[in-house]
C-alpha cells in the first residue's frame, strides 16, 4: 500500500510564492518541485480563498467558528436526550396517578 506524501505548510507557501511572487508558471514551479501541477493549483486556490491566515491549517485544528459549531451540536444533542427522558418520565408518572 502506498502512503500519501504530506507536505508542510512552509513547503506549500514556498511553492505558492514561486508562482505568485517570483513569476514562475504553475507548470514550471511544479516541475522544479517534482509535484503535480494540479496539486499546486489547488494549493494556490486554497491560499487565495483562505481567510484569517487559516490556509493549510492541517487535520484536527479547527477554526474558532468550527469549534463553536461542534460544541453547540453536542449541546443540542444532550438537550434533546434530556427532553426525551422528561417526556417519558411524565408519561410514566401520569399512568401511576390513575
Amino acid at each position: 500500500m502506498v502512503t500519501r506524501k504530506q507536505y508542510t505548510k512552509e513547503f506549500k507557501l514556498d511553492a505558492i510564492s514561486l508562482v505568485l511572487d517570483q513569476g514562475f508558471t504553475i507548470a514550471e514551479a511544479a516541475r522544479s518541485l517534482e509535484i503535480n501541477a494540479n496539486m499546486l493549483r489547488r494549493w494556490i486556490k486554497e491560499f487565495q480563498t483562505g481567510d484569517d491566515g487559516q490556509a493549510f491549517r492541517g487535520n484536527g485544528k479547527l477554526t474558532p467558528e468550527q469549534e463553536e459549531i461542534r460544541r453547540l451540536k453536542s449541546e443540542v444533542k444532550q438537550l434533546r436526550l434530556e427532553k426525551q427522558i422528561l417526556k417519558e418520565a411524565a408519561v410514566f408518572f401520569a399512568k401511576e396517578t390513575k
